[in-house]
């Protein structure tokens, strides 16, 4: 079967070859894909995307070398060519021949582009794609979101989002930090918060609908303190996230703050959302408006003319609600709950306190120090627990740096200190940040930091030990540890921040 002349030029059979050897391989990694499940990210990444590349380039560059060699010829006068378009006979083979391979070519070619571009689509909207690819970058974030309640949503449902103005706004952005990524120009960590994020009423709210929110909630929480009996240390909580009867709304609770009749907005220092020193409360039903400001913190009216006003909405407060970076204090407790560390062992609390109070400068260097730390603490103090309970301390090792493994990444210098969170107000002013006593409005009111007011603590103390009240009333807090006259009005964050 003859092709016509043109077509028999180094740059075509060039073109020829980066075009099957691209469906080639494109094939043989479709089927090991198909095969076996566990392939890397990265197997996609070539099937559906930088393979099929090639392939159009070598498709690309068949014609182009076609049409050079009909200029090579035509300069050189050949009897063949004439001037005009060219005279295509159907009664000529190679001419059949041309317009029949052209012909299966494209129905073929056109078939593998839309279902490979189909595919492509959903791999770049794949978690796999998301998470694992840039893997320096993403490790950190693809990891807590694989720990956190919505570990079974997809990252673009919220990222993204429906509708296809931003789909285009996140791939013209995918763009921008592939290209950081390949000149490793990006910020580490990652700085946050991310300013052209998406309105949480059109990510969040499509399945966490505000006119549904319920009434109080009740949350159980145990903690450990760092004697050598890992003192159990438990709290019975009602959080106000709603009315006391869910028919009522959202009219009082900690979900006030997003009723429709209400708009709440703010200035923050520096945009980070981390120190609020202007509040505007306005009621749109009434047309009350009152502006609250914090003294010690406030703006000039230099900084006011210009700083970004931003009306309060979901994500100001569950500003991580999937990337959640636990605190050592939180995910020791958590591991001594659950019973992967052994919460029998002496001292074993006080002995994980130790480990984290300073950073460390890689992972290899804090799982080493976590195992020798924990085995010379043993060896210097109790000796006889290496003896009787050597499994046990393996396993409170193993324990310990598997948490560590989720929550700090010491090569993005991302960790629970970077990452605040502003859900509550112990580690991090969260809801201090407005609710600290000090927001004034000009006749005196005050955005209260009474602790009644999102919540009440029902049940207190000791294991077995717990005083406790009625679900209608609230024990006032009593610390677990004593402490020096005055501690109550300070905030929680003046000690806790700095325990680690």
């Amino acid at each position: 079967m003859r092709l016509p002349k043109s077509y028999y030029n180094l740059t075509s059979f060039v073109g020829t070859a980066i075009a099957g050897v691209s469906l080639i391989t494109t094939i043989v990694f479709a089927i090991v894909a198909y095969l076996y499940e566990d392939t890397s990210s990265y197997v996609g990444l070539f099937i559906y995307i930088i393979i099929p590349s090639f392939m159009v380039l070598g498709l690309l560059i068949i014609p182009i070398g076609m049409l050079i060699e009909i200029r090579r010829r035509k300069t050189r006068e050949l009897e063949y060519i004439k001037k005009g378009w060219p005279v295509i006979d159907l009664n000529v083979s190679k001419y059949r021949n041309a317009i029949l391979i052209f012909s299966v070519g494209t129905i073929i070619l056109g078939i593998i582009s839309s279902v490979g571009s189909y595919e492509a689509f959903h791999y770049t909207e794949s978690n796999e794609f998301c998470g694992t690819l840039c893997h320096e970058v993403m490790e950190p974030e693809y990891a807590a979101y694989q720990n956190s309640p919505h570990a079974s949503v997809k990252c673009v449902e919220c990222h993204v989002g429906s509708g296809a103005d931003w789909y285009v706004r996140s791939k013209l952005s995918g763009l921008r930090q592939v290209y950081g990524v390949l000149t490793d120009n990006f910020s580490r960590p990652i700085e946050t918060p991310i300013h052209n994020l998406r309105p949480a009423r059109e990510t969040c709210e499509k399945c966490h609908w505000p006119q549904k929110f319920y009434a109080r909630q009740l949350r159980q929480e145990k903690h450990f303190l760092t004697d050598s009996l890992n003192t159990e240390w438990n709290i019975g909580i009602q959080m106000k996230t709603g009315p006391e009867h869910k028919a009522l709304g959202l009219t009082e609770g900690i979900h006030w703050h997003i009723n429709p009749d209400v708009q709440i907005e703010y200035v923050s220092k520096r945009d980070q959302r981390k120190v609020i020193p202007w509040v505007k409360y306005t009621n749109r039903s009434t047309g009350e408006v009152i502006v609250y400001e914090d003294e010690e913190t406030a703006l000039d009216e230099e900084k006011m003319a210009v700083a970004e006003m931003r009306e309060m909405e979901c994500i100001d407060c569950h500003n991580r609600p999937s990337h959640n970076y636990r605190t050592p204090q939180e995910f020791v407790d958590h591991s001594l709950v659950s019973g992967d560390i052994p919460k029998d062992l002496p001292f074993i609390k006080k002995i994980a306190m130790d480990l984290f109070v300073d950073p460390y400068d890689s992972k290899d260097t804090a799982i080493k120090t976590i195992r020798e730390y924990t085995r010379e603490f043993y060896a210097e103090n109790i000796p006889e627990i290496l003896d009787t309970r050597e499994a046990d301390v393996d396993k409170a090792i193993d324990a310990m740096i598997k948490e560590y493994s989720q929550n700090i990444f010491p090569a993005m210098g991302v960790s629970w200190d970077e990452y605040e969170n502003h859900i509550g107000h112990k580690t991090y002013n969260g809801c201090f940040r407005c609710h600290d006593d000090n927001h004034k409005s000009p006749t005196g009111k005050v955005i209260s930091k009474d602790c009644n007011i999102c919540h009440s603590i029902i049940l207190q103390g000791v294991d077995g030990k717990e005083e406790f009240t009625s679900i209608n009333q609230a024990l006032e807090f009593m610390h677990p540890k004593e402490l020096d006259e005055g501690w109550q009005e300070d905030l929680c964050t003046e000690c806790h921040r700095y325990l680690y």
